[in-house]
């Protein structure tokens, strides 16, 4: 049972309708904010919960700081207000007050206060009140928390007014241990878009004018989607000494000599969940990689002979009770008999649309054969996304089977990637033709489709204007350069910068 819209027919309508038909998340009254609903919420449980765990491993303690920031502590650093400016909530008023029956604002701030864009200038604060002495250093903390940017054009979990996120901040003796740190953070980030989300990428820094305002070098980890477009999952940032500057984090070197701190910050969001839908979901709903998944087995009891309803009801949780015990990915197997007073035929629906990796049915016959049926989200072959399965043998395998959906879920993903990034255009003219193309599914093969295009950029500002025309990012430096010379793709010179060019979300 198909959605309204596939992949091929109208791509973001498709992505829209799988996060309605999965229950993911809705539109909030609040203009561009979503409500996140639990089998949503729940993904990013997981994610947050693994990423945590990951954090916590490179040495890093969770802390927490606050929603509003002062204007001025944005004032002090031009270049990073700058690249925010045009999305900052401004909250300029303390309360309310009737006037002639009607609430007006009232209690006019001394100093209008930022809703949190991103808290390095508020945390480079408190740093300079932490940091004395080289003693001090590193300061290695990380918070989880919503931010707010004023997207003019929301898209649930893509671009919303307020997103979750977790974000980093750390503070150094020297510039190159920062940038240690935003390379080793990076790491942890494609550890967990890889082995965790089931997402390849393709690691790199950011050109100088789509780097973090105010840094001195931007990391990021670029995956491609089902319709060819990149989508920046996260980044990480070696800021130099210029917070540090502009907030006065001073410490007393080992010389006894007052030098500035170097910094640096990283982050992922919410954002990850919509890469997950565009990676992984087809055309009957979503598909969630067994590691992030709430529920990774669902199981569905029958009643159609109503005589039997005790008797599948206690088959179905000696199913459940066994299935608990067993592990995948070094865990228990998360799994949830589903015995809602709803038709099965729909229940299994909704757990499809959902994405859950495994879905059992069992009823009197299973029974009577000490079986199961089971239904797998990922067809690892042609045939094989439903079979009955042994009770027992279903009860052994079940780990294996969840591993084994969660790789042929990455290497699809993979394939997908490899097949689509494009090192055979040489001339600007190719290149122009190429991308005169429009995003589709991939895999339509009535019309060209657009993926990545891997190829040489002479780094001349005067080829953005001719980027943004074309409505094309470089969307990183790939660190595999060839150092060999080729012919810029832009203005045809000679470069030797290798670059992914693509559209992007």
């Amino acid at each position: 049972m198909t959605l309204q819209n596939t992949r091929s027919t109208n791509y973001p309508e498709w992505y829209q309708n799988v996060i309605t038909a999965a229950e993911m998340a809705e539109l909030s009254v609040s203009p561009g904010c979503m409500v996140i609903k639990p089998w949503g919420y729940g993904i990013w449980e997981r994610i947050q919960r693994l990423l945590d765990d990951k954090i916590k491993e490179t040495g890093h303690d969770n802390c927490y700081f606050p929603l509003f920031i002062p204007l001025s502590f944005f004032k002090k650093e031009a270049e990073h207000v700058e690249g925010f400016a045009k999305e900052m909530a401004v909250v300029t008023h303390s309360r309310l007050e009737k006037k002639d029956g009607e609430l007006v604002p009232s209690g006019e701030l001394e100093e209008p206060l930022i809703v949190r864009p991103t808290s390095e200038t508020i945390i480079a604060d408190s740093f300079a009140k932490w940091v004395k002495s080289y003693r001090d250093l590193p300061v290695m903390i990380n918070q989880w928390a919503n931010v707010v940017r004023w997207e003019m054009r929301p898209r649930i979990f893509l671009r919303t007014r307020e997103f979750l996120w977790q974000e980093g901040h750390t503070a150094h003796e020297t510039v190159e241990q920062a940038e240690e740190e935003a390379k080793t953070m990076l790491n942890v980030y494609m550890d967990l878009a890889e082995n965790c989300l089931a997402i390849p990428v393709i690691p790199g820094v950011k050109p100088p004018h789509e780097k973090f305002a105010g840094a001195v070098n931007t990391y990021t980890f670029e995956p491609m989607m089902q319709d060819g477009r990149a989508l920046q999952a996260g980044t990480s940032h070696n800021l130099g000494k210029n917070f540090a500057k502009a907030a006065n984090i001073q410490f007393q070197n080992k010389e006894g000599k007052l030098e500035y701190a170097a910094t640096a910050s990283w982050g992922v969001s919410t954002r990850l969940i919509g890469g997950l839908i565009m990676s992984h979901a087809d055309d009957e709903g979503m598909v969630v990689p067994p590691v992030v998944a709430p529920q990774q087995i669902i199981i569905i009891p029958l009643y159609k002979d109503k005589t039997k309803i005790e008797a599948v009801n206690e088959y179905a949780e000696k199913l459940h009770v066994a299935l608990k015990q067993q592990t995948a990915f070094g865990e228990k197997i998360r799994v949830r008999v589903d015995n809602r007073a709803k038709e099965a035929v729909d229940k299994m629906w909704e757990w499809t649309r959902k994405g859950a990796p495994i879905i059992i049915e069992v009823g009197p016959r299973d029974m009577e054969k000490h079986s199961v049926l089971m239904r797998t989200r990922v067809y690892i072959t042609a045939d094989n996304w439903k079979e009955f399965v042994d009770f027992d043998a279903f009860v052994a395998s079940a780990g294996a089977r969840l591993e084994t959906i969660q790789k042929e879920m990455f290497m699809r993903a993979k394939k997908r990637l490899e097949a689509n990034v494009h090192t055979d255009i040489a001339t600007p003219e190719a290149f122009e033709a190429y991308f005169a193309n429009q995003n589709v599914f991939l895999e339509r093969t009535d019309v060209p489709t657009v993926g990545f295009v891997r190829g040489k950029w002479c780094g001349d500002e005067d080829t953005l204007e001719k980027l943004k025309e074309m409505k094309i990012t470089i969307r990183c430096c790939p660190f595999d350069q060839t150092g060999t010379t080729g012919k810029c793709l832009l203005t045809g010179r000679d470069a030797t910068l290798d670059v992914i060019y693509a559209r992007a979300y």
